[in-house]
């Protein structure tokens, strides 16, 4: 029950995104969430601004209400972490991955976002930046996997819609400096 509640929640919170994205497969075990998108910014500085997530996410979208409570250690076993108070924080996935090949940036990352840690889903959030004429294209995948009674594809649309929210304010925090 309070799955749904929180799931109707986020749904009401959310607003159209600019970013393209795809539920690109979902069945009551998995789902996978694709995005592709460019930056009109440098890629070196758009990998810099994905590794600030305190800067871009919105609070709407975190236990604590205050975005400048995350944090992203952009290194193997690193942690994309909330801290607040004095006790009190989430660890919101586990990054395994932080690479660079002829220009192209990865990170990795495993964990369930926001109502999928208390499910218990096993989910891989990947992104890529590379290089393009213009700036820098980012490619952002979270394939998300679980026991089938969770039901995964019907909690899709709603992870789909947070996610697209949070890259369209990734786009526009590299482009203009605030992701509003």
């Amino acid at each position: 029950m309070r799955f749904i509640a929180i799931t109707a929640l986020l749904a009401t919170l959310i607003s159209t995104p600019i970013a393209s994205a795809e539920v690109a497969a979902a069945t009551s075990s998995n789902f996978l969430i694709q995005t592709e998108f460019h930056v009109d910014a440098a890629p070196a500085k758009v990998w810099r601004d994905l590794t600030r997530i305190n800067h871009w996410w919105s609070a709407e979208h975190t236990y604590s209400g205050d975005a400048s409570n995350l944090r992203l250690d952009a290194r193997a076993g690193g942690c994309w972490c909330e801290r607040w108070g004095h006790d009190q924080s989430v660890e919101h996935v586990r990054v395994v991955t932080v690479m660079e090949r002829d220009g192209v940036r990865t990170l990795r990352a495993i964990g369930g976002l926001g109502p999928l840690q208390e499910m218990g889903v096993t989910g891989v959030l990947t992104f890529t930046v590379t290089p393009h004429a213009n700036g820098a294209n980012v490619i952002m995948n979270y394939r998300v996997s679980g026991d089938p009674s969770l039901n995964l594809d019907q909690v899709a649309i709603f992870v789909d819609s947070v996610l697209m929210d949070q890259m369209e304010r990734l786009r526009r925090y590299s482009t203009s400096g605030t992701p509003d």
